[in-house]
Order: C-alpha cells, then structure tokens, then sequence
C-alpha cells in the first residue's frame, strides 16, 4: 500500500541509533513516537488481510484484539515502568481524541464534499450509550474513594470487578454487533475499507509475518517513549497526564485517524463512526480492563480511579456524541464543534500542569 505514512518508518532506525547513542530524551521520544505511527497503520492493515482469511467472526476478534494494540503496548511499557498517570491519562485520552478529535475531522473531511452526511442512528446511539457505561465505570471507583474512606486494598478490588464487568460487555457488544445484529453495523464494512484504502488481499502467512514484526517493533520503541517521557514532559513543561491524554493518545491511534477520515471523505459514514466510536469502545471497555489485570503481573496493581477532571471531559465528550448521534446525520459545522471542544480540554490539560 502506497501511504505517505510510509516514509515514516525511516525514523525506526533513527529511534534505535538515539537510544543506542543515550542521546537526549526529547529526541528519542519525538523520534520513537513518530516511528510508531506508520507501524501502527501497518498493524492495522495485517489485522484486515487475516480478517480477510479467517472469515468475519474471527475478523472481529482479531480487529478488537488489535485495534488499539499500539497503545496498549505503550500503556503496558508505561505500567511496567510504575507510570500509572500516563496509563490512565492515554486511556482518557484515546477516548475523547476519537470522540472529538477522529470524529470531527471525519465530519469535516466528508461535510466538506457532501452538504449532509448519514449514519446509522441505532448503532451510534447504542455505541453512546455504551460509552456512557465507561463514565459511570469511572465515576463509582471516584465516589468510592471519597465517600467511603476505604483502603487502597479495597479501592483495587473494586476497579479489578468493574473491571470484570466491562470486558463481559464488551464480549456481549461484540456478539451483538458481529452475530445477532450485524445488519446496523454495515455488512459491507471490510470491502468498504479495502476500497477507501486502496488494499489488495495478502496470505495469511505474508499478515500474520507483518503483524508480527510490526508488534515487535513497536513494543521496542514504546519502551523508548516511556523511558524518554518524563523527561520530556519537564523540558517542555507539560505535565505527564498532559503527555499521556493527548501525545500519547495521538501517537497510539494516529492509524485509525486517517483511517476515517478516508472513509467518510467517500462519504461511508457508518464505517468512519464505526472506526471513531469502535476504537474509543475498545478502549473503555477492553483496553482498560486488560491493563488492570496485566498491572497484577508487575505487582503493582492499578485502579480506576481516575482524576475528576479526566473524568468530566471522557463525560462531556460521550454527552457531546450523544447529541450528535440523535438525528443519524451530520455536517461539517458538527465536525468543527467536536474539533473546538477538543481543543478547550486540550489548553485545560495543559493549564492543569503542576
């Protein structure tokens, strides 16, 4: 595939030579995090050539698996590295930047060449609501802590059975989707972004050799990026949940941007909600849950208990979407809406440094 991102994989090396140099930590994190990006395109595409092979069951579970494989990677190298801030700042971040920011620039990109754009109103309200399971999965640990006064013990127990809850919904959302009500959810979606991103089929050994590299790849640059991150955060004066919701956001789910916006600017928008809403699903309901138990293995459990303001922007995000979502149609003004408040919590985060 012929993708200006590609260019970009000459920065792996370049990652690579700083970090074996112990250069300074600023250039190893833009250089790692630039690298990232065009790997993580590549990790998508492998998924969607096995997708091809294994059938469309199998397909959904390998995409939900690997649609945000990229910053769970990062978050697990984070967590391995005691920066519990920075995972729960990405976690925030994926979220509200698919909501506002890949879903904006869709609306945009597709308002900008079709006066009205149409979507399928069941399953983005759905996804919204689904979305608001994951602010309220928020919210309990945050009113447990202040009201209870319990210790840390519980407060962990309690995140590790939301936790549990979460990812049985999201397994029920995904028989939902992928079996019993498949038609809201574009049966033509795989061909629909082959065209849009111009793919052709591959074997399965050529995908599952690509995914494989790719995966490797990044997992060595993601333990370069955290190991650069506070260093950077300091000489830039960000703070690291700063770094976390919007940087490392960004880097993890730079794929799935231009992803949806190819899509919706062929004016598919089912498939470019689906991929915006998708994504910040997989992330609430199942990337989340997954570092919570993958933090037991490192002895240093993690909670979700999240910031309140962390917690009033994923809100104000899902209560933005649902209001999009009502009418089943949008316009480039949406997308410019969505944009602008991505970027009032964008200069609040920031604002926030300490």
């Amino acid at each position: 595939m012929k993708s200006p991102l590609n260019w970009m994989l000459l920065l792996v090396p370049i990652a690579i030579v700083l970090e074996l140099m112990h250069a300074d930590p600023a250039y190893i994190f833009i250089a790692s995090g630039l690298a990232i990006i065009p790997l993580a395109g590549w990790m998508g595409r492998a998924t969607e050539w096995m997708s091809e092979q294994l059938g469309q069951g199998v397909g959904g579970l390998l995409n939900a698996t690997f649609g945000n494989a990229a910053e769970l990677i990062i978050a697990i190298m984070a967590l391995r590295a005691g920066l519990h801030d920075v995972v729960k700042a990405s976690i925030t971040g994926s979220i509200i930047g698919n909501i506002l920011l890949v879903l904006g620039l869709a609306f945009i990109a597709g308002g900008l060449k079709y006066p009205k754009l149409k979507f399928n109103q069941t399953a983005a309200s759905l996804s919204s609501i689904l979305l608001a399971l994951s602010v309220i999965a928020l919210i309990v640990p945050a009113l447990f802590h202040q009201l209870s006064g319990a210790a840390e013990a519980q407060e962990r127990t309690l995140s590790l059975e939301i936790s549990i809850v979460l990812v049985i919904t999201y397994v029920l959302s995904l028989i939902f989707a992928l079996r019993t009500h498949k038609h809201l959810y574009v049966g033509e979606g795989d061909a629909q972004t082959h065209e849009a991103m111009g793919m052709h089929h591959k074997p399965l050994w050529f995908a599952g050799l690509i995914l494989l590299v790719a995966t490797g790849f990044v997992a060595l640059l993601s333990e370069f990026l955290v190991g650069a991150v506070e260093h950077t955060a300091e000489r830039f004066g960000m703070s690291d949940i700063f770094v976390g919701v919007f940087i490392v956001a960004l880097v993890g789910n730079a794929a799935e941007h231009s992803t949806a916006v190819l899509v919706a600017m062929k004016n598919k928008m089912d498939l470019a909600v689906n991929i915006a809403v998708g994504s910040s699903l997989q992330v609430a309901l199942l990337v989340a849950p997954v570092l919570v138990f993958v933090s037991y293995l490192f002895g240093k459990p993690l909670d979700l208990l999240f910031t309140t303001f962390e917690i009033a922007a994923i809100a104000l995000s899902v209560g933005i979407l649902n209001l999009i979502a009502i009418d089943g149609e949008s316009n480039w003004m949406e997308g410019v809406l969505l944009l602008a408040v991505y970027s009032i919590l964008g200069l609040a985060f920031y604002a926030l440094n300490p």
